[in-house]
């Protein structure tokens, strides 16, 4: 059984499955957070969705410089989780299967290229309180 997070299930509600990959990015008790400023503010592991006919550590790769602007390396995957939430970006009910992996920061290539998105480097245990959801926070704090 995968955890699920946050918001309860709206059982009259239609959820797309939107899989999906995250980086916890540690080096030297500090943790790579992106800040997304829209549509809401707040921080997050860096990662995204995996697109269609795209595999997941590839997806990670890619979400992790696009919101941090940094290269990195996977150590292991940690675990999963799902929640249920509304992504207006999309316009879409959504069921985020959340896979997040350890990961350790390469390099800085340049600024990141998604929009409202900047890198954030904080110690873990603030990190671990200023995540945007559970998920994140409880995946975090299971390493401090």
């Amino acid at each position: 059984m995968i955890r699920r997070v946050g918001e309860r299930v709206q059982t009259q509600r239609k959820y797309t499955l939107r899989p999906g990959a995250y980086a916890i990015l540690e080096r030297s008790g500090l943790v790579l957070l992106t800040h997304q400023s829209a549509p809401i503010p707040e921080l997050q592991l860096p990662g995204g969705g995996i697109d269609p006919g795209e595999q997941p550590v590839a997806a990670l790769h890619r979400e992790v410089y696009e919101e941090t602007g940094w290269t990195m390396r996977i150590s292991r995957r940690l675990g999963a989780f799902r929640r249920f939430t509304y992504m207006p970006e999309y316009d879409i009910w959504a069921e985020k299967l959340c896979t997040v992996y350890l990961c350790r920061p390469g390099r800085r290539i340049g600024p990141p290229t998604e929009p409202a998105h900047l890198p954030v480097w904080l110690p873990a245990d603030e990190a671990a309180d200023a995540l945007g959801n559970a998920g994140d926070r409880h995946f975090l704090r299971s390493l401090l």
